[in-house]
């Protein structure tokens, strides 16, 4: 039996509604390499998803953010471990801005970043296995399942 991880994603909108994304690094292993998606991060020992879920903030994006509603969740297998993940609804703190790449070489780093008012830019992503983004595509009644580059 594979192991378990859990995880959690921000979907992040500002005022003007727009989802921010972030693009994971190219030089990463595996189908989500340099695809653009939610910020993500596993939880540690003993940590709640609203804790792992603050945590994004301040250790991926460099800003301290307030989580609100959970989407929703969903599991998929990968090659190594079986993956559960929920989405949660999140703000940027007033006046802070947030920005890529951080400090920490422990935690995957993003490339880039920035704010898109098209949830079709997940498409591919959801395509090649991103629970975060198959999540909020559901929660939004969008069937990127039939979408071709």
């Amino acid at each position: 039996m594979k192991p378990h991880k859990h995880s959690v994603a921000l979907v992040i909108k500002n005022d003007n509604a727009e989802l921010l994304i972030v693009e994971r690094p190219d030089d990463e292993d595996g189908p989500l390499a340099g695809v653009w998606g939610f910020p993500a991060t596993t939880l540690r020992e003993n940590e709640t998803e609203i804790e792992a879920a603050r945590r994004i903030g301040p250790t991926k994006l460099g800003v301290e953010v307030t989580v609100s509603a959970k989407i929703g969740e969903r599991s998929g297998e990968r090659e190594s471990y079986t993956l559960h993940l929920s989405d949660y609804e999140a703000t940027v703190c007033e006046g802070q801005t947030p920005h890529v790449p951080q400090s920490d070489t422990t935690l995957t780093q993003y490339a880039d970043l920035k704010y898109t008012s098209d949830p079709r830019e997940l498409f591919v992503a959801a395509q090649r296995g991103s629970e975060c983004a198959r999540i909020y595509l559901q929660s939004i009644g969008i069937d990127w399942s039939t979408f071709r580059r």
